[in-house]
């Protein structure tokens, strides 16, 4: 039951990514930062996919992903139809992952260390969820500072 709520959850919040994504009128605004925010749009949507791909897709899933988060934060100008079809693809990797665990899964242990500490699967999604809102959040006021103004 949790499974497919935070499947549900994770396909809401990364549609209203893709959302925000589309909403830059100027392409080239999903690289600047604006306030107190040191990391561009575009970087952030980059560090979300990383962190999905790696967390979820190569550690739960076992789909082989390296990961390379210090890229998440220093490439620049990739296309904003590139940045939407890899969401689109960790939309389906996360549902058909999520739709295959049991309740036993969802409790079993995280199988690296997450947070400095041996945690639960469940644990690792609720953060991860709430992580991908936090820069969902900084993505959206960046958007409206840097256009609507």
């Amino acid at each position: 039951m949790l499974n497919t709520i935070l499947a549900d959850f994770y396909e809401r919040d990364f549609r209203k990514l893709i959302e925000e994504i589309n909403l830059f009128k100027q392409e080239d605004n999903l690289w600047k930062t604006e306030g107190t925010i040191k990391n561009p749009a575009g970087n952030l949507v980059l560090h979300i996919i990383g962190g999905s791909k790696f967390l979820i897709g190569a550690t739960l899933a076992k789909r082989g992903y390296v990961r390379n988060r210090d890229l998440e934060f220093t490439q620049k100008g990739v296309d904003r139809k590139v940045l939407i079809t890899e969401l689109e693809e960790v939309i389906e990797m996360v549902r058909n992952l999520l739709n295959e665990f049991s309740p036993e899964d969802m409790e079993a242990d995280y199988p690296i260390v997450f947070d400095g500490a041996k945690r639960s699967n469940t644990y690792l999604l609720v953060q991860l969820l709430a992580h991908l809102n936090y820069h969902l959040g900084q993505v959206n006021y960046l958007r409206r500072v840097l256009e609507l103004s």
